[in-house]
């Protein structure tokens, strides 16, 4: 198998994260035009947004090449 293929590659992993970083964030602004706003369940959504944004952060760094000192 390449490496391109595995499904548990960090590239793999960034995709996968920030195609639901971005999915949480469409719901969150969808509930937020709601008449009535479960503002518990928006925090929660925002909590878990930005646990994603700090994994696909920390993803980004691992596959990024490091610079020489």
């Amino acid at each position: 198998m390449t490496p391109d293929l595995d499904l548990r590659s960090p590239q793999r992993q960034c995709i996968v994260l920030q195609i639901e970083h971005a999915d949480l964030n469409a719901l969150i602004d969808q509930l937020n035009q709601q008449p009535t706003i479960d503002e518990l369940r928006i925090r929660r959504l925002k909590k878990r947004k930005l646990a994603l944004r700090d994994e696909i952060t920390r993803l980004q760094w691992l596959l990024e090449p490091k610079e020489p000192a």
